[in-house]
């Protein structure tokens, strides 16, 4: 029932999602068994969404700060607009036939057969607020899939990232998620509950889950770092989940949307250590066909 209920409210939302990311959905997930990608990519991707992050950080806790709200409710700052300027800007630079989805502007269309996917502060909220959990997230799509993430926490001085077949690191160290092989004591973080029913949260805690809400960015990282055991988005955008199922997969665990589908266009995200994810898909209502 709890998976029902689950359904029925992201019914709602799929009726109206953007159709620009409807047709941005075809060849967006990790694909196995193929060449790893060039390191110096995943080299630059690291070093861009750095520099976005140092931008962002001229803006971050100041007084002046204005904040708009665009046609969707969400608010928007200079310093979102801005960073994504700038790594606009500085990938038609490196990279010029490739092309460049964002948040914040129209996408750039590419004749390289490579698209990158921006979201220059994911958790613009938590950024307005003066809570140093916001992110910023760069991925690079490629003919087999999400090739390069990048989940950058500036104002905690984190970088956690990943190439295909590169493994997932963090700051230069390789990371990998946690081998809890059971839902009773294991951690799950969110965005937010917003549409939760009531007995998808009872299910959790009558199965001995502690329920958290380092959302966004961030919870995807604490779980490829193996800091927790599982994060779910129930309504997320394409660029709010691009970079997951790389970082996810090359830490050694599992990326799909609540329906168990990979790849980041399905509108949800649930990434886990792989132990505990058909359990947490069970839960969340994940098998059954809302579209």
């Amino acid at each position: 029932m709890a998976a029902a209920l689950f359904d029925r409210g992201r019914r709602d939302r799929d009726a109206t999602v953007d159709r620009r990311h409807r047709t941005a959905k075809l060849n967006i997930m990790t694909t196995p068994n193929v060449a790893p990608i060039d390191r110096g990519i995943l080299d630059e991707a690291v070093a861009l969404a750095r520099r976005a992050g140092e931008f962002t950080l001229g803006y971050f806790r100041r007084a002046d700060l204005e904040i708009d709200t665009k046609g969707d409710g969400t608010p928007v700052t200079a310093a979102d607009r801005g960073a994504e300027a700038q790594l606009r800007a500085e990938i038609a630079e490196t990279f010029p036939d490739d092309g460049i989805f964002g948040e914040e502007q129209a996408e750039t269309p590419g004749t390289s057969g490579r698209r990158w996917i921006i979201d220059p502060i994911d958790g613009t909220k938590a950024f307005t607020h003066g809570v140093p959990l916001y992110t910023n997230l760069l991925a690079l799509q490629d003919v087999h899939g999400i090739a390069v993430g990048g989940i950058n926490i500036p104002a905690l001085g984190e970088t956690v990232y990943a190439g295909r077949g590169l493994g997932a690191w963090c700051n230069g160290d390789q990371v990998h998620v946690n081998g809890r092989s059971g839902l009773d004591e294991a951690y799950v973080t969110t965005s937010g509950m917003a549409g939760w029913p009531g007995a998808v949260v009872d299910e959790i805690a009558r199965r001995g889950m502690h329920l958290r809400t380092w959302g966004d960015g961030y919870g995807y990282a604490l779980v490829a770092t193996g800091r927790l055991e599982a994060m779910v988005d129930s309504t997320a955008e394409l660029y709010d989940l691009a970079p997951m199922p790389v970082i996810v997969a090359e830490a050694g665990g599992r990326f799909t949307d609540l329906h168990g589908r990979p790849g980041p266009a399905g509108g949800s995200g649930l990434a886990t250590n792989g132990a505990i994810h058909d359990d947490l898909l069970e839960i969340f209502g994940g098998h059954s066909d809302a579209r």
